[in-house]
């Protein structure tokens, strides 16, 4: 049987310390989940092919929760949706969003850090994590991609997308390199019309 052990290798040392990257101000959340941005990325129609219902799914840089509040009815009452994101006033806004729409037993949120996104607790149990538009936005990608793989149950997908207009092709390449690294089989994704995509796979135990 596989062992049921993290592969994920430590950083280099060099890797250990903060690339370049920018977070955008905690007021562009409401610009992120404006009904026109919902009417050209129509989040229902991507998020259906990956949220069933019961699954717990991990919204990784929730914003204001464009996606978390239609994975949260995809995932049902039963279902749960932990959102995480590194400014506090993001999370408010969805707290509240979330009341409104009758999820708030369903979307728990957490406020995380740059080198810590406060997911020990989940380990090996999401189903799915979710990381729209946020990877180039963390300042330790290789830590990034190890949390959410220990976060992730064997067989557990992550899903990423990153803007074209932000994320260069080469910079997505290196993305990829690093999921594989810390474990993920990674393959394409078509879910999303313009930008970058990729599904990431935790390999399921196997005898």
């Amino acid at each position: 049987m596989q062992s049921a052990e993290s592969p994920l290798r430590r950083p280099k040392p060099e890797e250990d310390e903060p690339r370049n990257h920018h977070v955008c101000p905690w007021w562009v959340g409401y610009l992120l989940a404006s009904p026109l941005r919902k009417w050209r990325e129509k989040p229902n129609t991507i998020l259906a092919p990956w949220v069933e219902p019961k699954m717990t799914v991990l919204d990784i840089g929730c914003a204001m929760g464009f996606f978390s509040l239609p994975a949260a009815r995809l995932a049902g009452p039963e279902g749960r949706v932990v959102c995480v994101d590194v400014q506090q006033r993001m999370l408010n806004s969805l707290d509240r969003r979330a009341r409104r729409k009758g999820f708030a037993k369903v979307i728990e949120t957490r406020l995380c850090s740059q080198r810590d996104l406060g997911l020990g607790d989940l380990a090996g149990t999401a189903d799915l994590a979710l990381a729209i538009h946020v990877v180039h936005e963390t300042a330790f990608p290789v830590l990034w991609f190890e949390q959410v793989w220990a976060a992730l149950r064997p067989g557990g997908r992550l899903v990423v997308a990153e803007p074209s207009g932000h994320v260069s092709q080469a910079d997505f390449e290196d993305e990829k390199s690093i999921a594989r690294t810390c474990g993920f089989d990674v393959g394409l994704n078509d879910s999303f019309s313009k930008g970058w995509a990729m599904t990431c796979v935790k390999p399921a135990e196997t005898l």
